[in-house]
């Protein structure tokens, strides 16, 4: 019984390992794409979500590091490799918050309009189907596991889920309307939610048990 249940935990850590790493793969591809044609088509949002994702992959990797590390049997308390990733991420985010914002109040005042954002519904869509999926599985698994690490992590995927909202309603948007301004109130949405990501990374990497949803514990 009690080496079923080592192997059962041990199945939990690879599937939660496997996740990490989609999540890491599907943003990196992701980033490609949504930086290429929001460049291309002058789109914003689309370019700020694009980097957005890349700073997640650096996040990606920190949480692959961990899951692994548990299933070892280690504690859940944040490991140097760990701390210095997610420093790298806050500082990222804080970075790209100041570039969007920037970039979106400089749309407003030049009345700037996206050539097309056809390409930001397509990655919106593809990216809100995928993260739902990552959400369900990552809780499926914390849940099992009676982990909280694991559970934080799904709540930072559900904020990329949030992300892609943002986008798909600014993209939708001005393919209906036509009104160039919400490309750039789009990208201000993107930054608020990229800040507050920077702000929880940081607050993990003092050794705050901070999950993406907001709420702090007790120091780890």
């Amino acid at each position: 019984m009690f080496c079923y249940k080592m192997l059962k935990l041990q199945q939990l850590y690879r599937t939660a390992s496997l996740l990490a790493l989609i999540t890491i793969f599907y943003n990196l591809a992701e980033g490609v794409i949504s930086v290429w044609f929001g460049a291309e088509d002058e789109t914003i949002s689309l370019l700020g979500f694009g980097l957005d994702s890349f700073v997640e992959v650096i996040s990606g990797i920190g949480i692959w590091h961990m899951v692994r590390r548990l299933g070892s049997g280690e504690q859940a308390d944040h490991d140097p490799f760990e701390r210095r990733a997610l420093r790298i991420t806050g500082g990222a985010f804080y970075l790209l918050t100041a570039g969007m914002v920037a970039t979106a109040l400089l749309s407003f005042f030049q009345g700037h309009r996206p050539l097309t954002t056809t390409w930001g519904i397509v990655v919106s869509l593809v990216s809100i189907v995928t993260m739902q999926a990552l959400v369900h599985y990552k809780v499926k698994v914390g849940t099992a596991l009676n982990s909280p690490a694991i559970l934080a992590d799904a709540a930072c995927t559900r904020t990329c889920l949030r992300l892609s909202v943002v986008l798909l309603a600014a993209s939708a948007g001005y393919a209906l309307t036509g009104v160039g301004n919400l490309d750039a109130i789009g990208s201000l949405a993107i930054a608020v939610l990229s800040f507050r990501e920077g702000r929880e990374a940081l607050g993990k990497a003092r050794g705050l048990a901070c999950s993406c949803s907001g709420g702090c514990g007790t120091p780890s």
